[in-house]
């Protein structure tokens, strides 16, 4: 293939590229649905065998050409995230939501701190880092998951909500660690508050987005003009947290909360839908692309208990928070095993915390996030459908129809 592009221009072979991603992961989740696998794993699996560490039929150089897919992306699931901030979707919940997101994002990152530390004799800012990353979740495997399978329900819901406030947290968290870390080195302001301060802008900013797009939405406004108005918004918003080294998620979760609040509008959410399969399957299969397998050596028994660690401190901070804030049994016991993935956030921190450390540690923790991130992205879905599956909230119909060979 590389041999194919050899003479072709740039437009060329990003156009090729884009069309061989996109069959390959409609031929792996072919696979995936024989094995009654969701079709994340497909697409993360298509990554890694058409990725450089396989067949290489993309190069590396074309890989790195397509982060901006990773942002937009997060910025469309954000988006539709923040629909469920109405104020009757927030009155329902109550705090209960809030009190499971602290209990199951802090309880991760306490358990995983601790076990870098006391279990490896890795140094305190190493372990804090990780601790702060292993809080995080990825909204976009568990949303691809309930769509796939027409999830519905009250489970549903509050596993959305909780989703949201997760990167919240996840970010205040992360903020404060660094924060403490750089205070350290007398480069506080530049390290932390400067960052804390551009992630409020951006989050006003979004804020503000709401509002305008829900003006100029009018309802005279075409079906095909609603969707390149938001897509403009979107591509620009996360385009300028890209300039500013920052995650679109908070800034346009905000733009989707403040529209629906000012539009009283879920119609946009629906057709924005419509839009996305394929901006999602061009996001998961370039993780997996990312993915360098030799990386995976270095792994070993550090990678191993930071995976199982993380897992079993989200699921059992969930059980806890579900517990503490009377939640149906179900929700209970099932809740957390749709918290596993773990990607676009955590590697975006990641690379913020190599400013912080030496290199060797640097290198170190951006193999651990990354090689971690794919290992979650295979299993969460599967964890993801388990959870929904057993707590009642799948569409059987739905998911039994066969599609068209």
């Amino acid at each position: 293939m590389n041999a194919i592009f050899a003479n072709s221009g740039t437009g060329t072979i990003a156009l090729l590229s884009m069309s061989v991603i996109l069959f390959s992961g409609f031929l792996l989740t072919r696979l995936t649905k024989i094995l009654s696998l969701p079709n994340v794993s497909g697409f993360i699996l298509a990554g890694i065998l058409i990725g450089p560490c396989c067949l290489n039929l993309i190069g590396e150089d074309m890989v790195a050409r397509m982060s901006f897919i990773s942002d937009f992306a997060l910025s469309m699931i954000a988006f539709n995230v923040g629909k469920f901030f109405r104020k009757e979707e927030l009155r329902g919940m109550g705090l209960s939501g809030l009190w499971i997101t602290l209990w199951e994002a802090l309880l991760a990152g306490v358990l995983v701190t601790l076990s870098m530390r006391f279990l490896f004799a890795i140094d305190w800012p190493m372990s804090l880092l990780l601790g702060a990353i292993a809080t995080a979740t990825a909204p976009a495997s568990t949303m691809m998951t309930i769509r796939q399978y027409h999830a519905r329900g009250s489970f549903v819901s509050t596993l959305l909500q909780i989703i949201a406030l997760d990167d919240v947290v996840c970010l205040m968290a992360f903020s404060i660690t660094t924060a403490f870390l750089s205070s350290t080195g007398g480069n506080a302001v530049e390290c932390a508050l400067l960052p804390a301060g551009l992630n409020v802008l951006a989050l006003l900013v979004g804020f503000g987005c709401g509002p305008l797009l829900s003006k100029l939405l009018s309802p005279k406004r075409s079906s095909d003009n609603r969707l390149i108005l938001t897509i403009a918004f979107l591509l620009g918003i996360s385009g300028g947290c890209a300039a500013l080294n920052l995650s679109p998620l908070l800034p346009c979760m905000a733009f989707g909360a403040s529209y629906v609040h000012f539009a009283h509008d879920t119609e946009l959410f629906q057709q924005l839908d419509s839009f996305s399969p394929p901006v999602m399957s061009l996001f998961f299969i370039v993780a997996g692309m990312n993915l360098d397998v030799g990386a995976l050596k270095s792994f070993g028994l550090l990678g191993v208990v930071y995976f199982l660690v993380r897992l079993i401190g989200k699921y059992a901070g969930t059980w806890l928070g579900c517990l503490l804030t009377h939640e149906p049994r179900k929700t209970r016991d099932y809740l957390g095993f749709a918290l596993a993935p773990q990607a676009g956030v955590a590697i975006g921190l990641a690379l913020l915390g190599n400013r912080i450390l030496p290199e060797a540690e640097a290198d170190l923790l951006m193999t651990l996030i990354l090689s971690s991130s794919v290992l979650y992205e295979l299993i969460g879905p599967v964890l993801a459908k388990f959870g929904l599956r057993r707590a009642g909230v799948l569409n059987p119909p739905q998911e039994e129809v066969k599609e068209a060979a």
